[in-house]
């Protein structure tokens, strides 16, 4: 009797736990057939920007090429639809990653009660992380960790499992499809995803930057990451895979904290679901935050990267262009919005989720939440960034600001920061700044006073 494969945010084959489980299951019960099946909603993937369709449609082709054009692709709500093809194929397992985020967990109940209506059984294993988020846990106590530091040092002490491979001794078994979702946006660019894609970033950027990381992962104008969030989010790569790789040197070791950093935000989301929309620390909720139409055309201007601040509206024109930002900027526009236009740090992160191709739930929530002060663990309020000194110091010749803002292609150097110092520096239309820093940054510490705890 064949087995079913649901797969999620685990477009891949290898290094995949639960896959590498069904296909093991599959062989030892004598039929080595597995149905390899991805569920979409048309309703919701037309609600996505262009360049998040491309890419989740991308992925999926690059996994439908790996199974030989046998992946089943089917849309509608996944637990009718899984139930359907169950009973149409009389598989009597459907297996598939566990999800730790709220909406994938709720999701896989639903489908879990759909299969047992039908006598069907739901077999969930492994995770999207290197450690299952609720396993780091205080040793004196039992609780969770809320600072990242000690959980990192349990977490690295925990460990991880080899990276698993895909036994070779079954066969994927075809069923009805109705293909892989296409795209009703355009992209700004071809999109190349999937596994194989995944492993040769990796590769590179063994090559390109993992030894000086510790250095130039912060410099937004340099080639300094990994450029793996995309595969990550999607799961064409596992942590396990990346880790493996790692030794003892400062551009491991620190790649490694960036990759926990990921499980970190992945475990405090697993514990307070209610915190991918919420606040984690509860009073900064009682801050004042502007309303009104006012608010809402300082969100568009910093939505369409015309504040007046090059290092943020070059942040904002390169998710706009490319569905992606460097991971230094998105805390400089963060702080911005927050800090400087005193709007709720969930305006932000709902413009990122509806934008960033390598979208996460919880590092998307909980990096917002960490530069909005409000987090756990997170930078204190009154750390306010200047945008302008940010911009000298993380693109210090400015060539990240002059690719991404042409208005200001003409100025040379660092003066591309603060270009309404200069006589020419505003000639081709880029705006003056919509605000001074500093009676905002003034303003900001107010507000937090209101909140502080008597």
């Amino acid at each position: 009797m064949s087995r079913i494969f649901w797969f999620r945010k685990d477009l891949r084959l290898q290094d995949n736990q639960a896959l590498s489980s069904c296909a093991l299951s599959s062989i030892q019960g004598g039929d080595s057939q597995v149905i390899g099946c991805y569920v979409y909603q048309q309703k919701s993937f037309e609600q996505l920007s262009g360049i998040r369709q491309h890419s989740l449609a991308a992925s999926l082709e690059a996994l439908n090429g790996s199974m030989n054009s046998s992946l089943v692709v089917l849309e509608g709500a996944p637990a009718e639809a899984l139930a359907k093809l169950a009973t149409e194929t009389t598989a009597a397992f459907v297996h598939a990653t566990r999800s730790f985020e709220p909406a994938g967990i709720a999701e896989q109940e639903r489908v879990e009660k759909a299969l047992l209506k039908v006598g069907k059984t739901l077999v969930l294993e492994g995770s999207n992380y290197a450690v299952e988020p609720g396993a780091v846990v205080k040793p004196t106590d039992g609780t969770a960790y809320r600072v990242y530091t000690p959980f990192y040092k349990a977490w690295f002490e925990i460990g991880w499992k080899e990276p698993f491979k895909l036994p070779k001794n079954f066969n994927w078994l075809k069923a009805e499809s109705v293909g892989s979702p296409r795209p009703t946006k355009p992209a700004q660019f071809k999109v190349f995803a999937g596994e194989a894609f995944a492993k040769v970033t990796f590769e590179r950027f063994k090559k390109r930057a993992l030894f000086d990381y510790s250095e130039n992962r912060n410099r937004a104008d340099l080639s300094g990451t990994s450029k793996l969030s995309h595969a990550l989010a999607h799961g064409e790569i596992h942590p396990r895979t990346l880790l493996a790789d790692l030794r003892d040197t400062p551009g491991h070791n620190v790649f490694r904290k960036e990759i926990a950093w990921r499980e970190f935000y992945a475990d405090v989301l697993y514990r307070n679901p209610h915190t991918v929309t919420d606040y984690y620390v509860p009073r900064f909720a009682n801050m004042r935050y502007d309303t009104g139409p006012e608010a809402k055309r300082k969100l568009e201007r910093w939505k369409n990267g015309t504040t007046g601040f090059p290092m943020v509206d070059a942040g904002m024109r390169q998710l706009a262009a490319e569905g992606w930002m460097h991971n230094r900027v998105r805390m400089i526009v963060a702080s911005f919005l927050v800090k400087d236009l005193h709007l709720e740090w969930q305006l932000g992160a709902q413009w990122f989720e509806h934008c960033l191709s390598d979208f996460d739930p919880a590092s998307n929530s909980h990096g917002w939440q960490w530069t909005a002060g409000c987090g756990t663990d997170a930078s204190p309020y009154y750390r306010v960034f200047n945008p302008i000194l940010q911009g000298y110091k993380f693109d210090p010749e400015g060539n990240y600001v002059r690719k991404y803002v042409p208005e200001l292609a003409h100025l040379q150097g660092a003066e591309v920061h603060e270009p309404w110092l200069l006589v020419d520096g505003l000639i081709n239309g880029y705006p003056e700044p919509m605000l001074d820093h500093s009676s905002e940054r003034d303003e900001s510490l107010r507000r937090l006073e209101e909140i502080k705890e008597k």
